[in-house]
């Protein structure tokens, strides 16, 4: 009897030890055929896993929880159902991304978007002058050696709300179908590069421009069906050169007059933003009815000596007076106000300059003298006009960039809009704006105001 248990727990063990070492030989077979198979197979996995995310297709991205949920490519880890926010899936180049969508714009439509102040934003910028194509020479600040970059690292803050950061998949989907046109002078092309360079990320258009002339250009995205345009027009209405050769000299301008340039073109645009600023301060001469009323900076003296307001007074009016005219337009006017400069130790020509690398706090900068006259001047126009508009069934709407801009020092070219030459004396640009700089939050508000409009319709 003891002898029988002996032997019955000895073939218990001898089975255990059976079992065991089966189950290590599986697991040795297992690891040998991964480790003698992947290495096969792994060019051609690492090759379809490549073929969706081409390398001019990858984006680096932070993790969520390194990015802030202002940045336009944070992507929330899980459904958020807040009130006016819910995640939607966009098919994107290679991935899947969710993007954060308001359903309502910013959640808050009383809120006063352009009241606020600039906030620091580690992210800083979303492209640089190496990813995009569209950036001018005398923009390209960080090209010409530029040595500060925290002039890129702000964003805008709203006292009453949040504006959300541009979202370039999100805006081409609003836009699909649709037209966008820019009119006005270089800050206004600046704007639209701006623009280009931001949907650079995701999109890239064809140029589909009748002209070379960077000052009519045409792109089209076809993918979305979507079109951007430029028409130059500094002063918005006809204009003349007193010479062909020479843009210093006076330009004659018919203050009464349609460009019609652009006022016979955005008729069947979507959106049309209209700006103008700068060059009412050059010499010019004013006319009316085809008759002289006035000039500025010209060297008769049998002319009356009016000033830049007097112009830009006009030529506003008559702006609105075009496009309350359109009988077909259906779209949106977005005017985009004055944009003050920054020449600080001297004007323009005697050696002024813009040297400060942070923006102003809201009660560290007051705008003044000419710049708020321009500013107050066209903010009444733009009243009259928007009145008459809603009388025809013309939408007209305030995008209001000028106080958020009189914030920014910081954000112009300088000296670093070109190399520097030896024995040569260049005035510094303190007029346009860097790119990438704070221009790009124009198109932050551009498209939370595009939201607004269609939640209104």
């Amino acid at each position: 009897m003891k002898l029988h248990a002996i032997n019955e727990s000895k073939t218990q063990i001898l089975t255990r030890r059976s079992t065991t070492y089966s189950k290590i030989l599986v697991h040795l077979i297992a690891l040998t055929l991964i480790l003698t198979i992947l290495p096969i197979y792994y060019p051609y996995i690492r090759y379809i896993l490549e073929k969706t995310t081409s390398p001019s297709d990858r984006v680096h991205v932070q993790t969520a929880t390194t990015l802030s949920y202002h940045h336009p490519l944070y992507r929330p880890t899980t459904l958020e159902k807040e009130n006016d926010q819910k995640v939607v899936m966009h098919e994107g180049r290679g991935r899947r991304d969710g993007v954060l969508r308001r359903s309502s714009g910013s959640g808050n439509k009383s809120c006063d978007l352009f009241s606020g102040e600039w906030v620091e934003s580690p992210e800083g910028s979303y492209y640089t002058n190496e990813t995009c194509w569209a950036i001018q020479e005398h923009q390209n600040c960080l090209k010409f050696g530029r040595p500060d970059r925290g002039f890129l690292k702000w964003r805008w803050k709203p006292y009453g709300c949040e504006l959300p950061v541009f979202d370039p998949v999100e805006f081409l989907e609003i836009v699909r179908g649709k037209s966008l046109a820019f009119v006005g002078d270089s800050v206004a092309r600046n704007h639209m590069q701006s623009l280009l360079c931001l949907l650079s990320r995701v999109a890239y258009p064809n140029d589909v421009s009748n002209s070379s002339d960077l000052n009519f250009k045409r792109y089209e995205y076809p993918k979305y069906n979507f079109t951007i345009s430029i028409f130059w027009s500094p002063y918005l209405v006809n204009t003349e050169r007193t010479d062909g050769q020479d843009i210093t000299q006076p330009f004659k301008l018919y203050l009464d007059e349609f460009d019609e340039s652009w006022t016979s073109q955005i008729e069947n645009f979507n959106y049309v933003i209209i700006s103008a600023g700068q060059w009412f301060f050059r010499p010019t001469i004013f006319y009316s009815d085809r008759h002289v009323i006035g000039c500025l900076y010209c060297p008769e003296t049998s002319i009356r000596h009016r000033s830049s307001t007097f112009s830009y007074r006009r030529a506003w009016r008559t702006a609105f007076r075009a496009i309350n005219r359109l009988k077909n337009f259906k779209g949106i006017v977005f005017l985009r106000s004055f944009v003050p400069s920054h020449f600080e130790g001297g004007p323009w020509d005697k050696g002024g300059d813009c040297v400060r690398t942070k923006p102003y706090k809201s009660n560290e900068s007051v705008m003044e003298d000419y710049n708020l006259e321009m500013y107050k001047t066209q903010l009444q126009e733009y009243k009259y006009g928007e009145r008459e508009g809603r009388r025809k069934g013309v939408k007209i709407t305030l995008m209001d960039m000028t106080q958020i801009m009189q914030l920014r020092p910081d954000g112009h070219p300088s000296k670093y809009g070109h190399l520097p030459l030896q024995n040569v004396t260049m005035a510094n640009d303190c007029v346009h704006w860097c790119l990438p700089g704070p221009i790009d939050s124009w198109n932050d508000f551009l498209m939370e105001l595009m939201i607004r409009e269609a939640c209104r319709r």
